[in-house]
């Protein structure tokens, strides 16, 4: 379906909304923290300013699969050195995008982002080099993996013979044109876990993210088929729902867990959807008239994991303009600092750069302004601890300026993530 990325499913997932400056060169390096436009002299800016690195059908990086050794790592250090250059922190780095890996693995296939081969040895080792890189620059790592998704297709024959999904065909759900891992098999949540830990028992990661694919968003005249599964483990829950929250709860908490034992002092972030429920369905929901639901439609109890705790932060995607009627950035920031006031978990707002600019999205996104006025908005809510720009090569070639003028605005000099 052309170039896939976990925010393609956005459009549908509000269904119910209507479709209602030149480039700037980029800004100088980063100033030492309490230059000018910052804090009070000597004071250190605290924020997180990050970028997403997809690697999902070679969005952000390689720009193409099958590229040498040589040019992939130019790629991904430019990327870098953009983040740099924008006054950013962090880097999440999508490392498992289709149930793969882009480390050596003992548990899943090399993935095919890299070489154009699931399985394939691409001569190197990209999550290693990219900490490396990443610390080297001053900037935090965090590995981003996808719990469930194993492939965009339905054909398990196109993935590579020795694939866990392959070799375990119980495991496997097909849905909406896509295969996923079935949640609802202890066995699966048990494998998932092993092979994302793995990279943080490797590599000393700054943490580690997950995006907002738990059970898959709906897809019309589809039903996910987890009948078998629910009949064995359903049965002390009043509903399939609440057993399938369940089931992402499980894995939350002891993803949770694993980081810690295995690496203390690791984070766990999360990065949903962002309307948890509309106020219509919930009264402790949002002002908002979203067609999909965490809690309703990917059984995830984002609003939970927050006031439990059990995330060091979460990052909303609040993808839509100021003034949207039917999911209002204005409406959710409030909202969402709501959530997080007097809870352990920070609070970081997931921005749109990628619509910046592009005229099918609507006036608002027309104009440059836009991105930066989000933040002005979100400023005067102390529970938003920064954002992060979806994606990095929007963060790096910037066609619409929307990007310089969120760091002319509010970057002028650097900060330190929170920590």
């Amino acid at each position: 379906m052309g170039r896939v990325t976990r925010r393609a499913f956005t459009v549908a997932a509000l269904s119910t909304l209507s479709a209602a400056h030149g480039a700037a060169a980029a800004p100088a390096a980063p100033q030492p923290p309490g230059g000018a436009g910052g804090r009070s002299r000597g004071r250190t800016t605290t924020e997180m300013r990050g970028m997403w690195l997809a690697t999902v059908a070679n969005r952000d990086w390689p720009s193409r699969a099958g590229l040498s050794v040589a040019r992939q790592r130019g790629e991904l250090t430019a990327l870098l050195d953009a983040a740099v250059r924008r006054r950013l922190n962090t880097v999440i780095l999508q490392v498992r995008p289709t149930a793969d890996a882009l480390w050596p693995s003992p548990y899943e296939p090399w993935s095919r982002y890299l070489t154009g081969t699931q399985g394939k040895d691409p001569g190197w080792d990209p999550l290693g080099t990219a900490v490396a890189e990443a610390h080297a620059r001053g900037l935090r790592l965090h590995a981003w993996f996808n719990p469930y998704r194993v492939a965009l297709s339905t054909d398990p024959a196109r993935l590579v013979a020795s694939h866990p999904a392959r070799q375990h065909p119980d495991w496997v759900v097909p849905y909406g044109g896509r295969l996923y891992y079935n949640p609802g098999l202890p066995e699966v949540r048990a494998f998932v876990l092993r092979a994302m830990l793995d990279a943080v028992r490797e590599y000393p990661v700054d943490a580690v993210h997950f995006d907002d694919y738990f059970y898959p968003y709906p897809v019309a005249g589809h039903s996910f088929d987890d009948d078998a599964a629910y009949d064995r483990y359903g049965g002390g829950f009043p509903s399939r729902a609440a057993w399938r929250r369940d089931n992402i709860d499980k894995l939350v908490r002891e993803t949770a867990a694993g980081i810690e034992r295995i690496r203390p002092g690791t984070e766990f972030g999360i990065s949903p959807f962002g309307v948890w429920r509309n106020a219509a369905t919930d009264p402790r929901g949002s002002n908002t008239k979203a067609g999909a639901q965490t809690y309703d439609d990917l059984y995830a109890d984002t609003r939970k994991w927050v006031r439990e705790g059990w995330i060091d932060y979460i990052v909303p995607q609040l993808y839509w303009n100021i003034g949207l009627a039917a999911a209002d950035y204005a409406e959710l920031v409030p909202w969402w600092a709501g959530v997080a006031r007097g809870s352990r978990t920070r609070l970081y707002v997931g921005e749109a750069l990628y619509k910046a600019g592009d005229a099918a999205q609507g006036a608002a996104w027309r104009d440059a302004d836009e991105l930066s006025r989000h933040l002005t908005l979100a400023k005067k809510y102390p529970e938003v601890r920064g954002h992060v720009f979806f994606a990095a090569r929007d963060v790096a070639a910037d066609p619409s300026g929307a990007m310089a003028r969120v760091v002319a605005d509010h970057y002028r000099q650097s900060a330190r993530p929170p920590r």
